[in-house]
């Protein structure tokens, strides 16, 4: 699996990111897992075209430790469908800026 990872979180770290992050995407069903929408200006034509698999998410999971995000691009609608696959290269800077800017906000250093 393609991965960017944020590790050697700190307790505090852990505290404050899960408290944002059940705040603000309840619902995958399991503890540390969150489903992160894809800004649709990231979405490739293929992604565009499939309105009815829209909208798309990574997900992102947090243990204790680390903060990880999913470097593939899917949606919750179906179980395998062509607009499912790894982030591509104009995803991957999305990807990696949102991680980076919930960590900013939050005060996460690691």
């Amino acid at each position: 699996m393609r991965q960017y990872v944020v590790d050697q979180l700190r307790p505090g770290d852990y505290e404050a990111l899960k408290e944002h992050l059940d705040a603000a995407f309840p619902g995958s069903g399991v503890d540390g897992l969150y489903w992160i929408p894809l800004d649709p200006s990231f979405l490739d034509p293929v992604q565009l075209a499939h309105t009815d698999c829209q909208p798309f998410y990574f997900a992102l999971e947090l243990e204790r430790n680390r903060l990880s995000a999913e470097l593939l691009i899917r949606t919750l609608g179906q179980v395998k469908c062509d607009c499912m696959r790894y982030a591509d290269q104009r995803q991957i800077p999305g990807i990696l800026a949102w991680v980076d800017a919930l960590c900013g906000k939050l005060d996460v250093r690691t």
